[in-house]
């Protein structure tokens, strides 16, 4: 299948700096509401190098945009004590968002937030995109499942948009000015992010009933929620000034670092990987929310790419001319074992468990979505359909029932656990685990999302969040 390389247009990741109008486009914007409004570059007659703003240093503009004030608290100055004491970890982090802060930076100016919010990430994953909580929360800004279905981030058996740098970016600022908006306080939005609207709501309700403040430090609330916003303004603090602190800043420029790539055909991660000629882990970088080692066009997806290669992927794909994608999607029509299903489908039944990311001994439940090998019985593209809704549930086949005992013998005492349904629990907890552990996070058999979580000083976010290095 040929790229519809004509019509391909390069993103860059920036949202018009709404002070200078120097980031305007008239190029339309895409029709999805939930793209980034981002001025957009084609490459066949624009050059990126022309998208370079007019300070050349981003910490500069991200100083210039602080607007919270600090604290001043002995919390702050633990947590100030604490990052500097960890030099190498906080060098690390600050590393880590080289890739991300400017275009963060550009929406948060294009909502005239304070740029304090762009360092939220920080605290929240240490930019560390793959990151997830104990308790499931997921990317640069840690959405839990039901939240980010609020803001729909799509959550499917092909991505997960909580991991979308975009997409996670744009929803994350939506919740923090509601936030803004109920409160009238970034403190409290804060707080609200990390605990919960409804729980800052009924602390506040208590202290008005008990004739006390309704501010930040004024409100009960767990220690991890009490640490929230003075680890935020520990980072504001190193930023300010890093010297103080024994902390080297990384050296970033004030322009674009990726741009967007929109996606014309289906096609496969370890294609485009070869094509824009980045590491395979520079690309899971930028590109952390694909399930699957196929990205879909019916997905309204877009792959984001460094300045210098996204001009050589689409020099690549001019000159490419073998199909771009090795992989079809099917809906299995019954329930069964991989096995069974493998011979329905005519596929190696390994291949399908592999790909697909189904534990040995689960059967594949009536109505998922499996990645097979394209074949001429399955060409195109993956549908819509499948592309915005596509499930993989999975539960494991009942004991077998025990053998009837012969008339007049002796037959074996069966014990059973309290609390189980018709000897079944385990296998009833093996699915729901699997279940909730595969929706919107299936790995890809070749690009297999890691577990990470994130070191704070004596408490992590509410989100669960614990320990990264």
């Amino acid at each position: 299948m040929l790229w519809r390389y004509a019509a391909i247009l390069l993103i860059a990741a920036l949202s018009g700096c709404a002070s200078t109008g120097d980031w305007s486009s008239e190029t339309p914007t895409r029709k999805d509401p939930r793209a980034s409004k981002a001025a957009r570059v084609n490459l066949q007659n624009q050059s990126v190098s022309d998208l370079y703003a007019p300070s050349s240093n981003l910490w500069i503009r991200i100083r210039d945009g602080f607007e919270m004030e600090p604290m001043s608290t002995p919390l702050e100055i633990e947590q100030v004590r604490w990052l500097s004491a960890r030099p190498d970890y906080v060098n690390r982090s600050m590393t880590r968002s080289s890739r991300y802060l400017f275009y963060i930076v550009q929406e948060v100016n294009a909502r005239k937030m304070p740029t304090e919010i762009a360092l939220l990430p920080f605290v929240e994953s240490a930019f560390v995109t793959n990151a997830k909580s104990s308790a499931k929360a997921m990317g640069l800004w840690q959405f839990m499942p039901a939240t980010g279905k609020d803001f729909r981030l799509t959550q499917n058996v092909f991505r997960d948009e909580r991991r979308d740098v975009l997409q996670s970016t744009d929803a994350a600022l939506d919740y923090l000015q509601r936030l803004y908006k109920q409160f009238g306080s970034w403190d409290l939005a804060l707080a609200a992010y990390n605990w919960g609207a409804g729980n800052v709501s009924k602390a506040q309700k208590r202290n008005l009933a008990a004739g006390l403040p309704t501010d930040y430090l004024s409100l009960k609330m767990p220690n991890e929620t009490r640490n929230y916003v003075p680890k935020l303004m520990a980072y504001r603090q190193i930023v300010l000034d890093p010297q103080a602190y024994g902390i080297v800043l990384p050296e970033l420029e004030n322009h674009p670092y990726f741009v967007a790539v929109d996606v014309g055909s289906d096609i496969d991660v370890d294609l485009a990987i070869k094509l824009s000629e980045i590491p395979s882990e520079e690309f899971h970088s930028l590109n952390p929310s694909f399930n699957k080692p196929v990205i879909l066009s019916n997905a309204n997806q877009q792959i984001l790419l460094p300045f210098g290669h996204a001009e050589i992927f689409q020099e690549n794909l001019k000159k490419y001319t073998k199909p771009l994608s090795s992989w079809a999607a099917v809906q299995v029509t019954k329930t069964e074992s991989v096995d069974q299903a493998a011979k329905t489908l005519g596929v190696d039944a390994d291949t399908l468990r592999e790909i697909n990311g189904i534990p040995k001994g689960m059967r594949i439940r009536s109505g998922s979505t499996v990645l097979v090998p394209k074949t001429s019985r399955r060409p195109g593209d993956i549908s819509l359909a499948m592309a915005e809704n596509g499930s993989l549930s999975l539960d494991k086949p009942a004991p077998p029932a025990p053998k009837k005992c012969a008339k007049g013998a002796k037959c074996p005492v069966v014990k059973t656990v309290k609390g189980s349904t018709k000897g079944n629990s385990s296998a009833n907890n093996a699915a729901s685990q699997h279940k909730s552990a595969s929706t919107g996070l299936a790995k890809s058999a070749k690009n297999s999302t890691a577990k990470v979580s994130i070191s704070t000083p004596k408490a992590s976010n509410s989100k669960g969040v614990s320990k990264i290095q």
